[in-house]
């Protein structure tokens, strides 16, 4: 079983991989969003800057997979809002991250595989 047939039966949003390295969907749909270009990942978010997840990367090994399965069943699913609230001191990690009324500490290799469009885009 791939991946991409647990995150639909978690989150029917979720949707078939592309053949960029990002998966961009719609939270309504299973539509690929035009505004791909405008998005950046999550470890490169300004704090306090909204921003909504506009999909996940695509994992390169089982880990990664594993690792993207946890973020999904959390929450950091495509339409969601999120923020950074804080940094980690030294080296920026771990990032404070909310998510609703929750706030998740990622590593930045956690919040780099999660694309979000700045902005309050929906």
């Amino acid at each position: 079983m791939g991946i991409d047939t647990i995150a639909r039966s978690i989150h029917p949003s979720f949707a078939a991989p592309r053949a960029a390295d990002r998966l961009i969907v719609s939270h309504s749909s299973a539509a690929v969003r035009p505004e791909a270009a405008a998005a950046m990942p999550l470890a490169e978010l300004p704090r306090n800057v909204l921003a909504t997840i506009a999909g996940l990367r695509q994992p390169v090994d089982a880990e990664q997979s594993d690792l993207l399965l946890r973020l999904i069943e959390i929450g950091f699913v495509p339409g969601e809002r999120v923020r950074v609230v804080a940094h980690g001191f030294p080296g920026r990690e771990p990032l404070a991250v909310r998510l609703g009324h929750t706030t998740f500490a990622l590593r930045m290799a956690e919040a780099a595989l999660i694309d979000v469009l700045p902005g309050n885009a929906p």
